[in-house]
C-alpha cells in the first residue's frame, strides 16, 4: 500500500549514473529520523551526557557509546557534518528536529543544523516538544515562528507546500481547535493512534519504539488516516534501553535481537499503510534507540555495542543500522500516490 519501491530503485540508479543529483534522488522524503540537538561538550559541562549522574566524557548517561564520543550538538563543522554524512548513508531524506520553544538551547542551534542539512540534500521537519507552559495557542505561534525564521532555508521540509510538525505528547492538551489557523501552511501530527483525539490535526504518529514491536492499533490508524485524508507516520526503532540514563527505573527494555527488532517494526509500519515512516531515533542516546553509529570498542563500563547486528562485528557493526535503514527506505519507496493531495489533507477531520 502506497509503496513505489521500483520507482525508488530507479532513483537510486539515476543517482549513481549522475552523481550531481545524488542528494535529491537517493534520499527518501518519506523516511524521517528523530534528531536530538541537545548535547553539549566540555564548555557546557557535557550538557545531557551527564544524565543519570554520570561524569563524561567516558562515563555518559547512555547504554551505548557514540563513535564521536560525548559530542557537542553545536559543533557544526565536526559532529553535525558527520551526522549529515551518516544520514545520507541511511537513505533517509528528512530529520525531525527536537525543538523546545522559542529561544531555547535547541532553537539557538537550528540554523546551523539546517545549513549542514542543506549541504547534503537533507530536509528538516520539526518535533515540537512539551516545554513548560505549552498550549494549543503557543503551538500555533511556534509553527508561525519556525516557518518565518527558518522557512527560507533550502533544507526546510515541505510536503504539498506545507511544513511538517510532529507534536510530542499532544494528548496533554485536550482542545486543539487553534490548529485550524495553520491548516493551510502546516501538516501537524498528533502523537497517538486514538482516532478520537486527532480533530484539527493533519496526521498521526506514535514515537514509542517499544510499541512498534507489536504495533497496537496501527492498521486501524492507517486505515482511518487514509479514509480521512490524514498523514499516517508510524514510528519504528531498533530497540530501547534507558537503564544508565535513569538508574533504578522500571521502564521496560526492548532488545535489538541483532537487528530483528528493527526489521519487525519496519514490517509493521509498511503493512499498516504508512505515508511516512518516522524512526525513533537517529540519536536519542539516553533511551538506547539510536541508529547513529555506536562505538564497537567503548570505554570501560556497562556499555552495549551493535556487534552481531545483521551478521556484522567490530567496526563494521557500527554503521549496521544506517545501512539497514537504507534498505527499508528503499522498500518504503518514493512519493506516495496521494502526495499531490497532501496540501489539502487534514481538511476533512474537524
Amino acid at each position: 500500500m502506497r509503496r513505489m519501491s521500483t520507482f525508488f530503485a530507479a532513483l537510486l540508479l539515476l543517482a549513481a549514473t549522475f552523481p550531481g543529483i545524488a542528494h535529491a534522488a537517493a534520499l527518501s522524503s518519506r523516511t524521517h529520523l528523530f534528531y536530538y540537538p541537545w548535547y553539549g561538550g566540555a564548555a557546557t559541562g557535557y550538557r545531557h551526557w551527564q544524565q543519570g549522574g554520570h561524569t563524561p566524557p567516558d562515563d555518559i548517561g547512555a547504554n551505548f557509546y557514540p563513535v564521536l564520543g560525548a559530542y557537542d550538538s553545536g559543533d557544526f563543522a565536526g559532529a553535525v557534518e558527520q551526522h549529515m554524512r551518516w544520514i545520507e548513508q541511511s537513505g533517509a531524506g528528512v530529520i525531525v528536529y527536537s525543538w523546545w520553544g522559542q529561544g531555547s538551547y535547541e532553537d539557538g542551534l537550528a540554523a546551523g543544523v539546517l545549513e549542514a542539512a542543506a549541504r547534503h540534500g537533507i530536509k528538516v521537519a520539526w518535533h515540537l516538544e512539551p516545554y513548560s507552559g505549552r498550549t494549543a495557542a503557543s503551538t500555533v505561534a511556534d509553527v508561525g515562528y519556525i516557518t518565518n525564521r527558518y522557512g527560507s532555508s533550502p533544507a526546510f521540509y515541505r510536503e504539498g507546500g506545507r511544513g511538517a510538525f510532529y507534536v510530542f505528547e499532544s494528548l496533554r492538551i485536550t482542545d486543539w481547535t487553534a490548529l485550524d489557523q495553520v491548516r493551510s501552511s502546516a501538516i501537524v501530527l498528533a502523537q497517538t493512534t486514538d482516532t478520537s483525539k486527532v480533530a484539527h490535526f493533519g496526521g498521526m504518529y506514535t514515537y514509542d519504539a517499544i510499541a512498534g514491536a507489536t504495533a497496537p492499533g496501527w492498521r486501524e490508524a492507517g486505515a482511518y488516516c487514509e479514509a480521512n485524508g490524514l498523514v499516517w507516520a508510524p514510528s519504528v526503532g531498533p530497540g530501547y534501553n534507558d537503564d544508565r540514563a535513569v538508574p533504578g527505573n522500571t521502564t521496560p527494555t526492548l532488545g535489538r535481537d541483532n537487528g530483528a527488532t528493527y526489521d519487525r517494526e519496519w514490517q509493521n509500519a509498511l503493512s499498516s499503510g504508512a505515508d511516512w515512516v518516522s524512526v525513533t531515533s537517529f540519536n536519542e542516546w539516553h533511551e538506547g534507540s539510536i541508529i547513529e553509529p555506536a562505538r564497537s570498542n567503548p570505554p570501560s563500563g556497562a556499555y552495549e555495542t551493535f556487534s552481531g547486528a545483521y551478521g556484522t562485528s567490530g567496526a563494521a557493526s557500527e554503521t549496521a543500522y544506517l545501512d539497514r535503514t537504507r534498505y527499508w527506505a528503499a522498500q518504503l519507496g518514493g512519493p506516495p500516490p496521494a502526495s499531490v493531495n497532501l496540501a489539502q489533507r487534514g481538511s476533512q477531520v474537524r
